[in-house]
């Protein structure tokens, strides 16, 4: 089963990285045809990116708590959802606090669940596992260049005053320094990584860097979301969830993969039903108001889907063997 498993994981991170490269190949070609100025691709990729991503973190009850235990499951859809709506309000009221508070938090969470993605791969692989110091010099980076760089950078004003004028100067006089800060980091990392011959990491990076340096904000933060990420932590829950577990003892990727989304399809139609609700009260154009709208409800989920995976990321980072 494991080698089937190894399959999976390993036809994930080589999407991931295509659809990274495909991002950055595309939005080059874009910014030469059509100009960058031109917000309407941009958006219009990032809302299918952002969709393609949002299921994955639905199905964190099923991986939680015990099955069959319905007051509980009861109480944690309560209080997930609670802090999630709750989350929702506080970017709504203070949307630049609130703002700073998700992406640091997002690139926390990220660059973490990437790591713990690579050790599991590593453990399925029958590898050596790498020090945890190594997984957290890697961790670091991989969150921090496609979350925070595209938003240090002079042409995130554009994107930002589309999706939310407010935001603009959210990281005060300190752009510069975090875009230099971040960079640096990155380099290390990767000098580091390739001294010790983790070259599949060492790609990793770079396709971020790209991703981060070359293509628009909105298209780097939400293909990063929805192309990497997601899909990533979903090969991830193939492990846990018995239906997959059942199509990889069958030796069927596809169904694996899938039945790790199903159960979070629901959550995608919500989110869509709140980011239209959202956009149709507010006076602005509906585009970008419903950008901003699935973008709050996108952020807003990451702080109960961060709590509920913890425990998951934190025996993948330290698990000997």
């Amino acid at each position: 089963m494991d080698s089937v498993q190894l399959r999976l994981f390993s036809k994930v991170r080589l999407f991931s990285n295509g659809a990274i490269l495909f991002a950055v190949v595309t939005s080059l070609l874009f910014h030469a045809l059509i100009s960058e100025n031109n917000l309407t691709w941009q958006v219009v990729l990032s809302v299918m990116a952002l969709m393609i991503g949002i299921p994955h973190g639905a199905v964190d009850h099923l991986i939680t708590i015990p099955r069959n235990t319905r007051r509980r499951f009861i109480a944690f859809i309560t209080v997930y959802v609670a802090i999630a709506a709750l989350a929702i309000a506080a970017i709504l009221k203070w949307n630049v606090l609130g703002f700073q508070i998700i992406i640091w938090m997002s690139a926390l969470h990220f660059g973490i669940g990437d790591a713990s993605f690579i050790s599991e791969n590593d453990l399925l692989g029958k590898r050596e596992p790498s020090p945890l110091i190594l997984k957290l010099i890697y961790a670091v980076p991989a969150g921090c260049l496609p979350v925070i760089i595209p938003l240090v950078q002079k042409r995130s004003s554009d994107a930002l005053n589309r999706v939310n004028p407010e935001l603009i100067h959210w990281a005060g006089n300190s752009a510069d320094t975090l875009k230099l800060t971040i960079t640096i980091m990155a380099v290390v990392a990767i000098v580091i990584l390739a001294i010790f011959k983790y070259y599949r990491n060492v790609l990793d990076l770079l396709l971020l860097a790209a991703l981060a340096f070359l293509t628009p904000p909105l298209i780097a933060f939400s293909f990063y979301f929805g192309c990497w990420h997601a899909l990533r932590h979903t090969a991830r829950l193939t492990s846990l969830l018995p239906k997959s577990q059942a199509a990889i003892s069958s030796g069927d990727l596809k169904a694996a993969f899938i039945c790790a989304i199903k159960p979070g399809l629901p959550a995608l139609l919500g989110t869509v039903v709140v980011g239209i609700g959202l956009a149709v009260s507010n006076q602005k154009a509906f585009t970008s108001t419903f950008l901003w709208s699935l973008l709050v409800v996108v952020w807003a989920l990451t702080v109960p889907h961060m709590i509920a995976t913890a425990t998951l990321d934190s025996k993948a980072l330290t698990t000997k063997e």
